[in-house]
């Protein structure tokens, strides 16, 4: 099967391409497309990906479903497009950025400015129904998904993992800390973020942690 993304990533997870339930899960996709709105745009399933080539991911951040209002999604996890309101989760991600490391919250929500310096922005699910949270879970996309964190886990080394909530740390929970640095914390959803998100200075910890390791660091 001829899937349309980065190269770096089609070497890799081109045997997931061939797999029974990547089959299923196209034509599900496809027929979802054709008969709902579904985001984010077929265009930027792989957005995620495709902004960051296998070679140069530094830090991963795990998300579970895309945005499902409209314009929000564009295939990273946690980001908008420009000038769409920030979502609460995004809201509390850029506090505790301010009270981590002193810089401002930026003018938009995107954060292809984060996936351009090598951090994959990897959502479990890659799409979902307009206004119907989960819709697409159970579909194949987890199996995807984990694929792509195994491939990166195994590969590679001196990765950051960011894991924020139970649903990202069971994704990540196979993740070698002796060869990679994983941090886990509570959600930044509004639910959940005075209860461990806030004060987990994971952003200036995964810098400390890729300078240690010859990396340039996140502008945040």
């Amino acid at each position: 099967m001829n899937v349309q993304i980065e190269e770096s990533w089609k070497k890799r997870l081109q045997p997931e391409f061939e797999k029974d339930y990547f089959r299923a899960l196209t034509e599900f996709v496809r027929n979802e497309y054709t008969q709902h709105r579904i985001f984010p745009p077929g265009r930027l399933i792989f957005n995620a990906f495709n902004l960051c080539p296998f070679d140069r991911v530094k830090v991963v951040i795990i998300g579970q479903d895309p945005y499902h209002g409209p314009g929000q999604a564009h295939g990273l996890c946690f980001s908008v497009n420009d000038g769409i309101p920030f979502p609460p989760s995004l809201v509390n991600i850029f506090k505790e950025i301010k009270a981590d490391t002193g810089i401002e919250p930026p003018a938009t929500g995107n954060l292809t400015r984060w996936a351009e310096q090598g951090i994959l922005l990897l959502n479990a699910t890659l799409t979902v129904r307009a206004h119907q949270a989960g819709s697409h879970q159970s579909r194949g996309w987890e199996a995807f998904t984990d694929a792509a964190i195994r491939s990166l886990a195994v590969e590679k080394e001196h990765l950051v993992f960011i894991l924020w909530g139970a649903y990202a740390q069971r994704k990540g929970a196979f993740i070698d800390r002796n060869k990679h640095l994983v941090l886990t914390s509570a959600h930044p959803s509004p639910l959940s973020a005075y209860n461990g998100f806030f004060g987990n200075k994971h952003f200036s910890r995964t810098n400390e942690y890729l300078k240690a390791h010859g990396e340039s660091e996140i502008i945040w």
